[in-house]
């Protein structure tokens, strides 16, 4: 059984994150959506807020389960019982990074795979980063991310007294 865990911090989880859990839920007999505690990043979404939101959204998926971790991804994917890691790549740009991050993982743990996915073209400039800058001005968020992921960001950012 080929198992695998898409890492991120989803803070939130975008359509362009959708698109490539669905890609790998095709190719996969298991994916883990991993969302990273990510505390240097001071995510707007608590870590239990960013689980439960990419739950909601992934529902649909039989062989998709999310949790949240805290430590050296070489060490949570071992846990996991995973064959690797899937990345996203959206634009040249990410490549360099990720390329730096599949190496620094295959030496600290050489059986680990990183296997990169392109999201559709329709969707490989949305990033989690312009989503909530949009959402923090007031922005239409909508063609982004799923409408609970919507309504999750008018919230937060209502209760932060935000221009929403």
């Amino acid at each position: 059984m080929k198992r695998v865990v898409y890492p991120g911090t989803f803070d939130p989880i975008t359509n362009g994150h959708i698109d490539l859990v669905h890609r790998a839920s095709h190719l996969f007999d298991s994916i883990v959506v991993a969302v990273a505690a990510s505390p240097k990043k001071k995510p707007l979404f608590s870590l239990d807020e960013r689980v439960q939101l990419c739950r909601e959204v992934l529902a649909d998926l039989d062989n998709v389960e999310v949790c949240g971790f805290d430590c050296l991804l070489a060490n949570f994917v071992k846990e996991q019982g995973a064959y690797g890691v899937v990345r996203g790549l959206r634009a040249v740009s990410d490549f360099e990074y990720e390329f730096q991050l599949a190496n620094m993982n295959r030496a600290l743990a050489p059986e680990m795979e990183s296997l990169f996915l392109t999201p559709a073209e329709h969707l490989s400039y949305i990033s989690s980063t312009l989503v909530r800058e949009i959402a923090s001005l007031g922005g239409n968020v909508h063609q982004f991310v799923p409408p609970a992921v919507e309504a999750a960001l008018k919230d937060k950012y209502q209760s932060l007294g935000s221009n929403v």
